[in-house]
C-alpha cells in the first residue's frame, strides 16, 4: 500500500504532531554513512540535533582516511545523543546502513532515519518525514511527487533518476514515485520484518531492495516531497557501477517476480 502528502511546509512542526514515539525522546535514531565525509559530518550532525533536538545521531564511519571517524567521536564526546559505529574498510552504502539499523534495533530504537553525510538530505526536513509516520510503516522523502525537486543537478542527472525511477516502478509494479532516494523514516516493526540477513544489493540498489521488500509484506509506504539539494563539499560515491548493479538487480528481481506469477497462474505483472 502505498499513498503521498500533499506538498506542503510542514518544518517546524510543533510537537504534538509527531508520533508518541518521537515526543518520548529516544524513540529516533538517525543514521548517517560516512566514508571521507570531514568536510560535512560536523555541519550534518549538528543541523540534525538543531532540527529535531530529541533524536538520536549515529555516524557510521568505514574507515574514512581523512579523519572523519576521529572527527565524529569528538562530537560525540560532547554530545550523549551522538553515537560513532566504526567500521574496518569500506564495504558500500547497504553495508553500512545495515550496521546501523543492527545497532540501533538492539537498543531499542522505534524509528531508523536513513539520511546522507554531504547535506543533500536536508535535516530541517525531517519533521515532515517524522509527521506522516502514524499513517505509515516506511516514509520515502521523495524528489519526484509534487512539491519535491533537486537543486543543482545537471538535466542528464535528473533525466536518469527520473528514468530510472520510471523502470523500477514498471519492473516491479512498485507503487512508489522514489524508490531509488536514500531519505527515509523506518518504524522499527517495519525493519524488523524484512529479513535484513538476505539483503546483499549495495548503494544504489540497497534503497530499492528495502522498498519492494516493505511492499512485498503488505506494508504501508508513503513519499512526501523534499528539496534534494547536491552536495557542495567533497567528492559524490555515485558513479556508473552502481547504477549499472541497480538495474542489473532489479532486471532479475522482476524476472524472477514474472516467473513465479506465471507458475502460480497469475498475471505476470503491472503495467
Amino acid at each position: 500500500m502505498t499513498g503521498e502528502m500533499p506538498p506542503g511546509n510542514v518544518d517546524g512542526l510543533p510537537a504534538e504532531g509527531l508520533p508518541a514515539e518521537v515526543v518520548r525522546g529516544e524513540g529516533v535514531l538517525v543514521i548517517v554513512p560516512t566514508y571521507q565525509e570531514r568536510l560535512n559530518v560536523e555541519n550534518i550532525v549538528g543541523r540534525v540535533r538543531a532540527s529535531v533536538p530529541m533524536a538520536h545521531v549515529l555516524v557510521v564511519d568505514d574507515a574514512s582516511p581523512d579523519g572523519t571517524g576521529a572527527l565524529a567521536d569528538a562530537l560525540a564526546a560532547t554530545d550523549a545523543q551522538v553515537h560513532v559505529l566504526h567500521r574496518a574498510a569500506k564495504e558500500g552504502l547497504g553495508v553500512a546502513y545495515l550496521a546501523g539499523f543492527g545497532w540501533g534495533l538492539e537498543r531499542d530504537f522505534e524509528v531508523l532515519v536513513e539520511m546522507d553525510a554531504d547535506g543533500s538530505h536536508q535535516p530541517e526536513q525531517l519533521p515532515r518525514l517524522l509527521a506522516a509516520l502514524p499513517d505509515a510503516d516506511l516514509v520515502l522523502g521523495s524528489r519526484w511527487v509534487p512539491g519535491g525537486s533537486v537543486v543543482n543537478w545537471p538535466a542528464r542527472r535528473k533525466a536518469l533518476s527520473q528514468s530510472g525511477n520510471v523502470y523500477v516502478r514498471k519492473a516491479l509494479g512498485l507503487g512508489v514515485h522514489d524508490a531509488t532516494g536514500g531519505y527515509r523514516a523506518f518504524r522499527r516493526s517495519t525493519l524488523e520484518k524484512l529479513d535484513l540477513a538476505g539483503v546483499a544489493s549495495h548503494g544504489y540498489c540497497f534503497q530499492v531492495d528495502l522498498v519492494w521488500r516493505t511492499v512485498q509484506q503488505g506494508l504501508r509506504v508513503t513519499e512526501v516531497p523534499i528539496q534534494f539539494v547536491e552536495r557542495e563539499r567533497g567528492d559524490s560515491k555515485m558513479n556508473g557501477a552502481i547504477v549499472r548493479e541497480a538495474l542489473w538487480r532489479v532486471t532479475v528481481w522482476a524476472a524472477r517476480e514474472r516467473a513465479m506469477r506465471l507458475r502460480a497462474g497469475a498475471p505476470a505483472g503491472k503495467d
